[in-house]
């Protein structure tokens, strides 16, 4: 990417957004096209091809997405896949319109079928299926990934997909009912603690493992990917590290310093059993996080306490 050219980053302000937002002002990079959800709605075909050919950008992360836990996902399962394709037809279709130079677009761990064996590779994309759960969300990014193919194909277009593992970070959402599981433990413990609470509740057996990435990590790797990878498919990020919630809800505990004890309701759904990404790829390009989980959530602690006193 040229130092002036213009970059339109689509979801600045979510966790993930704004992390690729500071990492390209690390790098020098001033020419950003930066438009709240408010400013402009991607789901409005009209809106979003009248900003394109306004503004012309030269580089595109397409980070926005409408995004949530477990419970989000299973309960607004009409607007998580009609929001999402809207977003992604309406930018992908009018970066190509435009002759944007390259775009980026930005899946998740769920496109990767339920029972696939672990680690997750990228060709066991479309191999068996989904978790049922989170489906209308996978099968929208399964067809962004799709989509980036398909108009490189044909239009000879550098759209590349890359799949982040599970997130968390600055700006992450710590909403009781729509957060992810790392930051619903960040705030269940801080709650509980503040509270005196005797115990936490975690949903499922606390046998599942998950995967987790710092936010400003994986801005590192799309910035370095943006200058470094122009291939179809898709990238796996992550750091092929995992660990089981149980393990995790124990660490968030002793960094937050609750002294109560953590119970497991077995009668609510684990979800998957088991998602951790095959980063070989991602290391062959020359990239490898930096940011273990410890010190990540240590650092997203302090970030929750300073969203939560303001």
């Amino acid at each position: 990417m040229e130092k002036q050219g213009k970059i339109y980053i689509a979801g600045h302000r979510g966790m993930v957004g704004s992390a690729i937002k500071r990492k390209l002002e690390r790098e020098g990079f001033t020419n950003l096209v930066l438009k709240s959800s408010s400013e402009l709605d991607l789901r409005d075909q009209q809106k979003v091809t009248d900003f394109f050919a306004k503004e012309k950008p030269d580089y595109v992360f397409l980070a926005a997405a409408k995004v949530g836990g477990i419970v989000a996902n299973d309960t607004y399962r009409a607007d998580f896949l009609f929001d999402n394709l809207q977003i992604q037809n309406n930018v992908i279709h009018s970066s190509y319109l435009n002759g944007v130079k390259k775009l980026m677009f930005l899946g998740s761990s769920c496109i990767y079928p339920k029972l696939a064996p672990q680690p997750l590779k990228e060709d066991y994309l479309l191999t068996g299926l989904l978790e049922p759960t989170n489906e209308p969300y996978a099968i929208a990014k399964i067809a962004g990934i799709k989509m980036c193919d398909a108009y490189r194909a044909q239009y000879n277009c550098n759209f590349i997909a890359v799949m982040p593992t599970n997130l968390y970070g600055l700006n992450d959402n710590y909403h009781p009912q729509n957060s992810h599981v790392l930051p619903a433990l960040i705030r269940r413990f801080h709650e509980a603690k503040k509270d005196n609470k005797p115990s936490v509740t975690i949903w499922g057996t606390g046998t599942p493992k998950r995967e987790f990435l710092f936010a400003d990590d994986l801005a590192e790797a799309c910035f370095y990917l943006m200058q470094n990878y122009n291939q179809e498919g898709l990238i796996n990020i992550g750091t092929g590290e995992d660990i089981s919630i149980k393990d995790l809800a124990y660490m968030i505990k002793r960094i937050i310093g609750f002294e109560g004890e953590i119970l497991f309701d077995t009668s609510k759904p684990d979800g998957t059993p088991r998602k951790l990404m095959d980063v070989s790829k991602l290391h062959e390009q020359g990239w490898k996080h930096k940011i273990e989980l410890e010190e990540g959530i240590k650092l997203s602690y302090m970030n929750f306490l300073e969203i939560s006193s303001k």
